[in-house]
């Protein structure tokens, strides 16, 4: 890998601020510089990462960079993204690409002439079981499958004024297991039908969004996956796939610090915490997902996850929320463009 490379990063939030330190430390990286909407907020995390910042958004882009990590508000990757490809700078972005579908084609459009990678993050793909569980299914060591099922619960909801802007249980959480169950068996969804309730607190019904939620998929050579949604699993934060098939099962996220309590009378609870959330159960995926993304910029890797991919995902998780709102089956040829 190439070495001394001048990373920027825009948005310094929570999941930027975890970036922008992971960045520090990996190989290959000599310069961090951080720059957010709030400028006093940039310089007060550089100030405590030890990395450099600069007044906003566009003297970033100004700066000579090898690479840029995008972790600011979904209104504003639409710009990013594509002022940072004109430039010629590789793009690291946090999911969605876009608001919308038509936002995302907007950008995919705006690219398609571009040799400059594009990648999206989407962290299970680099997590240790997830890659496990996409091994044995193209191994075929599973034999064929027949279900697949995954969750993604939350310990306890966002702030109330994230919902209204969050896009919705099916494209702010299920999203991530839309986009890693295509990526696991190779196949894609040609169907599905999705319900929710609400039964917490009255901000998600106010914001037309659920806080619960239960997915059937049917993928395009009729194995079924069923996804649970919560924002409510006081147990912990529980994110598991499992992939069953005629001879053998593959379960991601089953270990010690799965937040599953068994009735059975001779069980011995684990006396390990479980996972508070995202940033915890994920931190070596992130990691590994950034210095995949120093590898494309490198010219080393292929991009292994693009703005495509993400598209995708986010039909799905549109499916899902005109299934929701018209009690149905919805077909994707329904909602592709």
């Amino acid at each position: 890998m190439t070495s001394a490379l001048t990373m920027g990063l825009a948005g310094v939030g929570r999941i930027g601020t975890s970036h922008a330190e992971t960045l520090k430390h990996l190989p290959g990286v000599d310069t961090v510089i951080v720059a957010d909407a709030d400028a006093e907020r940039a310089f007060a995390v550089a100030g405590k990462l030890g990395v450099q910042a600069v007044s906003d958004i566009d003297a970033l882009l100004a700066a000579p960079l090898d690479g840029l990590v995008i972790a600011t508000a979904t209104d504003s990757h639409p710009e990013l993204i594509t002022r940072a490809v004109d430039a010629g700078i590789p793009v690291f972005c946090e999911k969605p690409v876009a608001a919308d579908i038509e936002g995302t084609l907007d950008v995919i459009i705006r690219l398609e002439n571009s040799t400059v990678p594009v990648q999206i993050g989407f962290q299970r793909r680099f997590d240790a079981g997830y890659r496990a569980a996409r091994a044995a299914i193209t191994s075929g060591s599973l034999g064929w499958l027949h279900t697949l099922r995954a969750t993604t619960l939350d310990p306890s909801p966002p702030p109330a004024e994230y919902i209204p802007r969050s896009g919705g249980l099916f494209r702010d959480c299920g999203v991530h297991d839309f986009d890693i169950i295509r990526w696991v068996t190779g196949r894609e969804v040609v169907e599905v039908y999705a319900t929710g309730a609400n039964r917490g607190e009255e901000f998600f019904s106010a914001a037309g969004d659920v806080d619960t939620a239960a997915v059937l998929l049917r993928l395009d050579d009729d194995t079924l996956a069923t996804v649970s949604l919560s924002r409510y699993n006081g147990a912990g934060y529980d994110v598991r796939l499992e992939a069953l098939g005629s001879r053998g099962n593959a379960i991601v996220g089953l270990d010690d610090r799965s937040p599953l309590t068994s009735v059975e009378p001779d069980y011995v609870p684990s006396p390990y915490p479980a996972y508070p959330g995202f940033m915890e159960r994920f931190r070596r995926a992130y990691t590994d997902e950034l210095a995949a993304f120093l590898s494309v910029v490198s010219g080393e890797l292929a991009n292994p996850c693009t703005p495509a991919d993400a598209l995708e995902a986010f039909y799905i998780a549109e499916a899902c929320e005109l299934s929701r709102h018209e009690n149905r089956p919805v077909a994707l040829t329904e909602i592709r463009r």
